[in-house]
């Protein structure tokens, strides 16, 4: 019996687009020093944009941790080399 497909349901672009905001605004609340780093957070915005196109929420969320995660480690790296 082969393994069931993942429910996909049919994406939503407001909800994106919400998850999206709330990540920017995290990171701009706590790291903002990262988000003068952008091209840091380049695969990861491509990693959500490849989960939205496939419609992959989870995917999507999983990517957005990733890029807050990164834009985090950036912001301390910056904050170490200013110290």
């Amino acid at each position: 019996m082969a393994a069931a497909e993942p429910l996909r349901l049919e994406w939503d672009d407001d909800w994106a687009a919400e998850k999206a905001a709330e990540a920017l605004r995290y990171l701009g609340r706590h790291y903002s020093e990262c988000l003068d780093s952008l091209r840091v957070l380049d695969e990861y915005e491509q990693a959500a944009h490849e989960a939205a196109v496939s419609g992959d929420r989870d995917a999507y969320l999983e990517a957005l941790r990733a890029y807050c995660r990164a834009g985090r480690d950036e912001a301390l790296r910056i904050r170490k080399e200013a110290a």
